[in-house]
């Protein structure tokens, strides 16, 4: 029982450490997140590059530029962000439509 025991810690510990805050993974890029907003539906460049360089600039976690930037089809993205980086979208939206949309026209 004892050996069972230990041999699942083994087995576990490299999955949990994998688990953690997502420090490791690289930050997410305004081209990545541009080429994101393109491939949703965004089709004008410059409005992606803008949009993307807002996002960014709102300081957003990296955690939640990760779920904007994911291919996940499951559910909203929205709901996945944390209530600070909601916030922040939020007034990064308005602050696109100020700023960017102009550059859509």
């Amino acid at each position: 029982m004892r050996i069972c025991l230990i041999a699942a810690a083994l087995i576990a510990a490299p999955m949990l450490s994998a688990c953690g805050s997502g420090d490791d993974a690289p930050a997410v890029t305004q081209e990545q997140l541009s080429k994101s907003l393109q491939d949703k539906g965004l089709k004008n460049p410059e409005l992606a590059d803008c949009a993307a360089k807002v996002f960014l600039d709102s300081g957003m976690s990296q955690d939640g530029l990760r779920v904007m930037v994911s291919n996940s089809q499951s559910g909203d993205p929205a709901k996945l962000l944390g209530e600070d980086d909601a916030a922040k979208v939020s007034a990064a939206q308005s602050k696109i439509a100020a700023d960017c949309v102009r550059l859509g026209s």
